[in-house]
């Protein structure tokens, strides 16, 4: 199978799989719900998926690194079949939390998939490789919600058993379709390669290698903000402008077509004439005005208007800071630093639902697009000092 039938797999193989999430997504807290469960124990269980895929994201991508992409990513989708049907089938919310946390715990598929692109894809074109994720993510949020919708007023085990459905087909996908993409010569690499363990000391140590430290103290900082925004994006939208939940699916689709479109079209374009730390500093800069006007959105017109930078710079920079890190790290460590990533991403996810609402709360809907303003101006500073500044010195030196 040539590259681009490869690409083309891994891209079939994340929509369906970024699709089966999203069908029961919008629908578990009502679900939650119908088992007694009060707002914190929603946000609780939506805390409990995160955490989990913080300590499995890491792991499997080591393992990939080591076995095979193919088969790891086997494991991951089986499991999250499992964590489906266990939704379907639940009696009570103790079993909802048992299936979210094996769901997050074998949800390490998307960094496997990230490495898996790595592998079949030269440096230059990387970007744009793994803009066809970010394309796969859009695609599956715009369709996803409205389906899960629709499948949700049968009842919640429909959604449920159709993502379950979904997850043996992409299973069958990997099995009989998907070529592994580790050759062997990198195998034995890897296997006569002394690696560190996974602990948080070795977490503490790649934190502070020269650039891969500060790239994925980027990934953490802007996954912060974004986060925020994601998490607290249904509530701002109802406390400040008073829209239901089916406007605000709406919504989420149109922010599903730009990032579709950002991560498909544009993002390829870009990457072959700017730098990734160059998109990064900009995007950086882009996203911390724009969730700042976010914040202090008078009306759903304006809204709209800044949801168009807010999901392209958040499309671009998910991409390029994944490429930058999968460029600066010897072949034999993609899959880890990706998978650390990856990790590192899911924390934002535990931190931030709980703190945007807190913020919400108790100072006003326009508190949590502020904060997220301020951190990726920060930020913006930190990738100038840290990443672009370094990368001048290095071109210099060279």
């Amino acid at each position: 199978m040539g590259n681009k039938k490869m690409l083309l797999a891994i891209f079939l193989i994340v929509f369906i799989d970024l699709l089966g999430f999203s069908l029961i997504l919008p629908l578990l807290p009502f679900y939650a719900e119908t088992f007694g469960a009060n707002p914190f124990l929603v946000g609780l269980l939506t805390a409990v998926y995160a955490a989990a895929q913080l300590i499995g994201a890491p792991l499997l991508g080591r393992l990939s690194d080591r076995y095979g992409r193919r088969p790891i990513l086997m494991i991951s989708i089986a499991g999250n079949m499992l964590g489906f049907i266990l939704l379907a089938t639940a009696g009570s919310l103790g079993m909802l939390f048992f299936a979210r946390a094996l769901a997050g715990l074998t949800g390490g598929n998307i960094s496997v998939a990230q490495a898996y692109i790595s592998d079949v894809s030269e440096a230059k074109e990387r970007g744009k490789a793994l803009g066809l994720i970010g394309a796969a993510f859009g695609l599956g949020f715009i369709i996803g919600p409205a389906v899960g919708g629709l499948l949700g007023t049968y009842g919640f085990w429909v959604p449920a058993s159709a993502a379950a459905a979904l997850a043996g087909i992409n299973l069958l996908l990997v099995f009989f379709w998907l070529p592994e993409s580790l050759t062997i010569e990198r195998r034995l690499a890897l296997a006569n390669t002394t690696r560190l363990p996974f602990t948080v000391q070795a977490m503490l140590r790649t934190l502070q290698r020269p650039f891969v430290g500060p790239l994925l103290h980027t990934r953490f900082f802007y996954g912060l903000a974004f986060a925020m925004f994601q998490s607290i994006f249904a509530l701002y939208a109802q406390y400040r402008l008073g829209l239901d939940g089916q406007k605000t699916g709406y919504i989420l689709a149109y922010v599903g077509v730009l990032s579709a479109f950002t991560q498909g079209f544009l993002i390829g374009k870009i990457t072959a004439r700017f730098s990734d730390t160059q998109i990064i500093l900009t995007s950086t800069i882009i996203m911390a005005i724009s969730l700042g006007a976010w914040a202090l959105a008078p009306n759903l017109v304006a809204l709209l208007i800044v949801l168009i930078p807010i999901s392209m710079a958040g499309g671009i920079l998910n991409t390029t800071i994944n490429s930058a890190m999968s460029k600066a790290v010897a072949p034999t460590e993609i899959g880890g630093i990706l998978g650390l990533s990856a990790s590192l991403e899911s924390l934002t996810r535990v931190i931030s639902p709980s703190l945007g609402g807190l913020m919400l709360q108790q100072l006003g809907t326009a508190a949590p697009g502020i904060f997220g303003a301020v951190i990726l101006v920060w930020l913006a500073t930190y990738v100038a000092r840290k990443v672009l500044h370094k990368e001048l010195q290095f071109v210099v030196a060279g």
